[in-house]
């Protein structure tokens, strides 16, 4: 069973930094797309950015230049390093797994990001 475990949400002014990271099994593996997603009240959860089985990376048109996913495959971890935040990048953001043999989708328990004006 994976579990996901994130950190590094929090308060930040606009033009700041925040790094978000999110760890767990089977984040190492190149079986495994991982990705981060973000929702906000009455919207539906949606894709952020995320490194495929063929590491590809893929980015919303909206943080495209501003964040960036990476892993470490030797802490089984993976990061969001978001730059130049603006307001409307305030939501909850969990971290995903897709597995490619099972099918079967992983979530982290989800953590906050608000950023002021």
């Amino acid at each position: 069973q994976v579990q996901l475990v994130e950190s590094g949400g929090g308060l930040v002014q606009a033009g700041g930094s925040l790094r978000l990271s999110c760890a767990g099994s089977g984040i190492a593996s190149s079986f495994n797309t991982i990705a981060w997603y973000r929702q906000t009240p009455g919207n539906e959860r949606e894709l952020v950015a995320r490194i495929t089985t063929t590491t590809t990376t893929n980015y919303a048109d909206s943080v495209k230049g501003r964040f960036t996913i990476s892993r470490d495959i030797a802490k089984n971890t993976m990061y969001l390093q978001m730059n130049s935040l603006k307001p409307e990048d305030t939501a909850v953001y969990y971290c995903n797994l897709q597995s490619s043999i099972t099918g079967r989708n992983y979530w982290g328990q989800g953590t906050q990001v608000t950023v002021s004006s």
